[in-house]
């Protein structure tokens, strides 16, 4: 953050990881996009953070597809209501622009295409309501099959620099 003032003010920062609820002040006056949002109580604290900072922030929330309780995000009918309180005023200083989720780490295609396309279901239903532009899923191991499901963002970062070594 202390180099944050030193770099181009046209770059566009996301956050792609899980954000815990108290530290969204400390991103609040520069971060353009949020990529997982994944609860009621955190869509509310960064829409207070970007109102107290005059903005708007971007968001996609993070729906639970996979079968791994590992991973975080909102149920189906907890996306669908949380959307529909944002279409009617509830999130001031937010912008839904999207979906995002990861499915299941494992080798059955079938059930990650399954996952998948729950996701693109719930991409077109809200897009009913409200445009949408992102539905991010897919990664690395994954992302030809989150094509064919219709994803448009996927997170290639192993694929491209490798895996992380946590061993340091």
């Amino acid at each position: 953050m202390e180099k944050y003032p030193l770099l181009p003010k046209d770059i566009e920062w996301h956050l792609i990881g899980h954000l815990q609820t108290n530290k969204v002040k400390y991103i609040a006056p520069f971060i353009d996009t949020i990529q997982s949002v994944d609860s009621e109580k955190l869509l509310a604290e960064i829409s207070k953070e970007a109102g107290k900072n005059s903005r708007t922030i971007k968001v996609l929330l993070q729906v639970k597809i996979a079968a791994e309780e590992s991973k975080f995000g909102l149920e189906i009918d907890e996306a669908k209501l949380l959307f529909q309180k944002y279409i009617d005023g509830g999130f001031p200083n937010i912008e839904i622009t999207g979906l995002m989720g990861m499915a299941t780490f494992t080798e059955d295609e079938e059930q990650v295409r399954g996952e998948f396309s729950v996701l693109k279901g719930l991409f077109d239903e809200l897009t009913q309501l409200k445009t949408l532009e992102t539905l991010s899923m897919g990664m690395s191991d994954d992302f030809p099959a989150a094509i064919e499901c219709g994803a448009n963002s996927v997170r290639v970062g192993s694929a491209i620099f490798g895996r992380r070594d946590y061993s340091k």
